[in-house]
């Protein structure tokens, strides 16, 4: 017996990447619907050798259904998960909206599983930003070990993170740099994109950090120890797919670069690729597609007693949103439906 599955935005390129990523990874589906805006109905989309049409979010009954995975803005999640809520079908939530809400448990699936048990008080459960998610993958089981202090850490994460808007924009200012008759006007990003990086994402807050870079603080304290400090730096690169940051760790205890190392190669979602060669690193370009988080450059930090710095690379669309969302939808038929 498999589930009632739900993919709310289904024409987006997460809902998109939801649907491929529940097909490979052979969800137990017993019935899915595609869900999206009535300008999209009817929108064809793929799921595994299936093709799916798109149905009426706003007028879809989620009664009877087991599980939704959103995948559309705050402010649509904020009409329509609710709705599927208190029909009875757990929403998992890609949106901002409900992350920080103590009511809605915050979940990566490697770092705090046992979390999705408390989906009930709201029907809930969020999945945190995408510069979260695969940092808190990395820093979970070193933080198991040696406990730590504080994290520094500066992003470099592609436009597909601003949704298709931004892939175009990207795409579209590149084209235009080689032929200037074009002449392109940024639309998504403040500044020029193409060949360009810009240390802004996201809104400015009172205290001149961006509303990006609070989330990964707030987030890493919610998912895996509020006693953590955190500084972040979050940039936007000309990258289509894949956000890379570099992370440096400060711990309680002394932690060797080869424990580390070893810790890594054997935490659940992790590869690492850490050879001190020319090419021995991983790159976003080489982790589309993928289900990993990969990390690379490990190595003691001289500057402070105990301290690592490590370079983490992951898709964004995928472990960032889609593949978290699934991975948690899994973890809570383990864990509390108990289907398929």
């Amino acid at each position: 017996m498999g589930y009632r599955i739900a993919v709310v935005g289904a024409t987006g390129n997460v809902g998109r990447e939801m649907l491929n990523i529940l097909a490979e990874r052979e969800f137990p589906v017993d019935e899915i619907a595609a869900l999206a805006s009535r300008r999209s109905l009817g929108t064809e989309v793929s799921f595994g050798d299936r093709t799916l049409k798109t149905l009426d979010l706003d007028t879809f009954d989620f009664t009877g259904w087991d599980i939704a995975l959103f995948a559309i803005g705050s402010d649509a999640t904020k009409t329509y998960a609710p709705k599927a809520a208190r029909a009875g079908c757990v929403v998992i939530d890609n949106s901002s909206l409900y992350r920080y809400d103590p009511d809605v448990p915050l979940v990566v699936p490697e770092v705090n599983p046992q979390a999705v048990e408390g989906y009930a008080k709201k029907n809930i459960i969020a999945n945190p930003n995408c510069s979260t998610a695969q940092m808190v993958v990395a820093l979970k089981p070193l933080h198991d070990r040696a406990r730590i202090k504080r994290v520094v850490v500066s992003t470099y994460q592609s436009v597909s993170g601003s949704g298709k808007d931004g892939i175009d924009e990207l795409w579209d200012q590149t084209k235009s740099v080689y032929n200037p008759t074009d002449n392109y006007q940024a639309k998504v990003y403040p500044k020029q994109i193409a060949f360009n990086v810009i240390p802004h994402i996201d809104v400015f807050l009172e205290d001149g950090q961006t509303k990006e870079e609070w989330k990964m603080v707030a987030e890493t304290k919610k998912i895996v120890d509020p006693k953590i400090k955190v500084t972040a730096t979050c940039v936007r690169v000309p990258v289509f797919v894949g956000h890379a940051e570099a992370i440096n760790i400060e711990f309680e205890d002394h932690l060797d670069e080869a424990e580390a190392r070893d810790i890594l190669r054997e935490a659940p979602g992790i590869m690492v690729i850490d050879k001190r060669e020319d090419g021995g690193y991983v790159t976003p370009v080489e982790c589309v597609g993928d289900f990993a988080t990969f990390i690379s450059r490990i190595r003691q930090d001289p500057t402070i007693d105990n301290g690592i710095n490590l370079w983490c690379v992951s898709d964004n669309l995928r472990k960032g949103a889609a593949l978290n969302a699934v991975q948690i939808a899994e973890t809570l038929g383990q864990r509390v439906l108990k289907k398929g």
